[in-house]
């Protein structure tokens, strides 16, 4: 639930690549003030639709009873988001190479607004058809979300802050699961009355309905495709470059073919779908050890959030100063097994504040590690698009997720939570080591520095914007 940038060593040799690369190294790089609100209202309505992904998981027992499901059921909220977004991956990416950015924020930000209101026709308990209907609604809008943020920091931010800016556009996922897991619990006590439980629902469903129509209409009014000047050398780079010299069909085929991203690939998913089924199965687990304390379990939620949030920012602002991908990727890799393991052999003691400490330890590194996939699969696949890197990411996380979040909850029925959270910590383990054998081949970070060096060997600065014909997309 997040939620995520442009780099060289494949770019066709083409006619025309020579006068693209000239037009990338005279064509004016400057960074536009607008960018900070383009970021920070992507942040908000992905923020919006993560609240909407973990509202029901965070109270599960409080749906199932008004409901009359069982927990699968409820689970399967949860994973209608994983699911939609694998099929549908590819389709929305294309739109985003062919269409850009704007179109695919619009039709986010509507979908997003569109599943809250649904969710307002579900408030009777034979009702549940309908609850699922807006929950897909909301899942096709995530699938125009979640390959955003690498696409957004690269087209719109500078070289010296575009991890940074990464970091923030994933921040709005992470912190909708936060308020996901404090507000429901909140909103929505876990009364007898089926009249009074349906009114705390509606209040909640009203707000987020509110919020999100709100969000449509300031993306609607303030986002725009892209700045007027390129805002890095990299991106120049990509701009200048003719439309018919980009295949988004072999575009896929060189990301496949390219063995440190499929490592990658795999290792993202690993993670982040161990982060999925925890998200998911977490009111379960707590409430089975603490029974009565969903608000507690909430609060749970939200620590691994929040501090995965400061992990993120941290690992962000790093990242941009030192540009050591690799062994950023691979301490923070390590550091999650390490939570999870101690969040698993705590669970149990009966002490919820020793809970606390180590979700938070958990959160920290393991949610921190999103923004840092998105940001090493750039550097890795420079200069294909960062929607089709990011996306490939993301089918792989919500694969891994769905596949854990049923396993992890077969096993926890049969054998208990311990059992089940030992499950994650092995796949972690795997991850942590396959990690180790990607190879930090910084493709960006060498056509930023071709192109300086360029410049410099020009002995002259860049006077003005040269006309070209840029792809509408990202790439």
């Amino acid at each position: 639930s997040g939620r995520e940038v442009c780099a060289a060593g494949m770019v066709q040799q083409e006619p025309g690549g020579a006068a693209g690369e000239a037009a990338a190294v005279t064509a004016e790089v400057r960074l536009s003030r607008r960018r900070w609100v383009v970021v920070l209202l992507f942040s908000s309505y992905s923020l919006c639709n993560a609240f909407q992904w973990i509202q029901y998981s965070s109270i599960s027992n409080v749906f199932l009873r008004f409901y009359g499901v069982s927990a699968f059921a409820i689970d399967w909220l949860s994973m209608s988001y994983m699911l939609t977004y694998i099929p549908l991956l590819f389709p929305v990416a294309w739109l985003l190479d062919k269409r850009g950015l704007r179109l695919i924020a619009l039709a986010g930000s509507a979908l997003n607004a569109l599943g809250a209101w649904v969710k307002l026709g579900s408030l009777k308990p034979h009702l549940f058809p309908v609850t699922v209907l807006g929950q897909v609604i909301c899942s096709l809008a995530q699938v125009f979300i979640l390959g955003m943020p690498s696409c957004i920091a690269s087209v719109w931010f500078g070289s010296h802050e575009v991890s940074t800016a990464c970091s923030i556009a994933v921040f709005g996922n992470q912190l909708g699961i936060a308020v996901g897991f404090l507000v429901p619990p909140v909103l929505v006590p876990n009364v007898e009355d089926v009249e009074k439980l349906a009114y705390h629902i509606s209040i909640m469903f009203f707000m987020t309905a509110g919020v999100a129509t709100a969000l449509f209409i300031l993306v609607v009014i303030v986002f725009k495709e892209k700045p007027l000047h390129p805002p890095s050398r990299a991106q120049a780079l990509i701009q200048s470059r003719p439309p018919e010299e980009y295949s988004y069909t072999q575009s896929i085929l060189r990301l496949l073919r390219n063995a440190n991203f499929l490592l990658l690939m795999v290792t993202y998913g690993l993670n982040t779908g161990c982060f999925y089924s925890l998200s998911t199965l977490l009111n379960r687990m707590v409430i089975h050890h603490y029974p009565g304390e969903e608000v507690n379990a909430g609060r749970i939620g939200l620590t691994i959030i929040l501090s995965g949030m400061v992990g993120a920012l941290i690992s962000g602002i790093w990242l941009d100063r030192t540009k050591t991908y690799k062994q950023t990727t691979l301490v923070v890799y390590i550091m999650s097994l390490a939570g999870m393991i101690a969040y698993t052999f705590t669970l149990s003691l009966g002490h919820l504040w020793v809970v606390f400490v180590t979700a938070g330890m958990l959160g920290f590194f393991m949610t921190g590690y999103l923004p840092l996939g998105f940001e090493f699969a750039a550097e890795l696949t420079y200069p294909e698009s960062e929607g089709t890197s990011s996306g490939l990411l993301n089918v792989s996380a919500q694969i891994f997720g769905i596949a854990f979040t049923i396993s992890q909850g077969q096993i926890m029925d049969r054998y208990g939570t311990m059992a089940g959270n030992i499950f994650l910590c092995s796949f972690l383990f795997l991850g942590a080591v396959m990690t180790a054998f990607i190879k930090a081949d910084l493709r960006r970070q060498q056509a930023n520095l071709d192109n300086e060096q360029t410049v410099m060997r020009s002995g002259e600065r860049p006077e003005g914007p040269r006309s070209s014909s840029p792809p509408t997309g990202c790439s």
